[in-house]
């Protein structure tokens, strides 16, 4: 829909085309990806519920491990209703404030995301480098200034891009093949010179990759050397257990991210670029507490004794 005002035209919505190509499974995708969602809502904050529960789990791991959960809970219903919604109704539109403000938080969580799971990789060079030290190395306000730095971060990238966006003029037609309001999908529609904001989006992005990047990889290179130096085997596999369920989150996020925007077939195949954001917005924050959970003793220990009171009794 157009709005004129003087000489100029300003798009006030957008169709989104999402999934409307296959009409004969939008049901069965209703249904898969309402079921995915609960299970994204309930895991996240059953992290978030058992961190609070358990003092065994009041440590700097779990404290950015719920921030990582309520990241999860943010991003994925970002878009998850939305698509839930154009599943279901005839009428997918989204209205032009409500697509930037849906791109807007989504680019913040995974910006914010990112750098998270950089600061997680930091906490285990700590734990597993400096274990005698960690608490004295990793205090409550450094962790709460290394989150609230992640947070700002992935805020000002956002807005940043965002307003990149803004800034462009839309076509008439005003259809976006997908789901949501992705970065590339919108820039198809748009009518105007987007140059500017594919820089500012290739320089911001970029930067923040390579930062994450290297931060994770210069704590894991200093951890596998230290935990090849450890002369117990019993020492060896704690510390590398403590890793494994970090490493298998990171190679998730960031593997996606790759296929979803630096591998260039991707960019010809608007059906590759949906699959590929449905697991990157509605699949990867299901995963995540799965990963922790069920890799960690202490998690499952205490959701055990939330379901079955009478084991808590029996170990006290």
């Amino acid at each position: 829909m157009l709005l004129h005002l003087g000489n100029r035209s300003y798009v006030t919505s957008f169709v989104l085309v999402g999934f409307s190509d296959y009409p004969q499974l939008q049901v069965a995708l209703f249904l898969v990806f309402l079921a995915i969602y609960t299970v994204t809502l309930l895991g996240n904050l059953g992290i978030i519920v058992v961190r609070k529960l358990n003092p065994k789990l009041h440590t700097p791991m779990y404290f950015f491990l719920s921030h990582l959960s309520f990241l999860d809970i943010c991003y994925s219903s970002v878009f998850t209703p939305k698509l839930l919604e154009i599943l279901v109704v005839e009428e997918r539109t989204i209205s032009f404030r409500g697509c930037m403000a849906q791109f807007f938080f989504g680019c913040a969580c995974v910006f914010t995301e990112m750098f998270m799971l950089a600061v997680m990789a930091y906490d285990r060079f700590m734990a597993v480098c400096n274990p005698l030290l960690y608490t004295v190395a990793m205090p409550p306000k450094l962790c709460a200034v290394l989150v609230a730095g992640t947070y700002m971060w992935g805020v000002l990238c956002s807005l940043t891009i965002t307003y990149s966006l803004v800034q462009l003029s839309y076509c008439e037609s005003s259809i976006i093949n997908h789901f949501g309001c992705e970065y590339s999908a919108v820039l198809d529609v748009s009518c105007s010179d987007p140059s500017f904001s594919q820089m500012i989006c290739l320089i911001i992005s970029i930067l923040s990759e390579a930062c994450s990047l290297l931060i994770t990889l210069a704590s894991y290179v200093v951890i596998v050397v230290t935990i090849v130096r450890m002369p117990f085997k019993g020492g060896l596999q704690k510390a590398f257990s403590t890793c494994t369920s970090h490493l298998m989150a990171i190679s998730i996020f960031h593997g996606i991210l790759l296929l979803l925007y630096c591998v260039p077939s991707s960019k010809g195949s608007w059906l590759l670029v949906k699959v590929a954001t449905v697991l990157y917005t509605v699949v990867v924050p299901m995963l995540n507490p799965l990963i922790y959970s069920l890799r960690n003793k202490d998690v499952k220990d205490t959701i055990r004794r939330l379901i079955n009171p009478k084991l808590h009794c029996q170990s006290t």
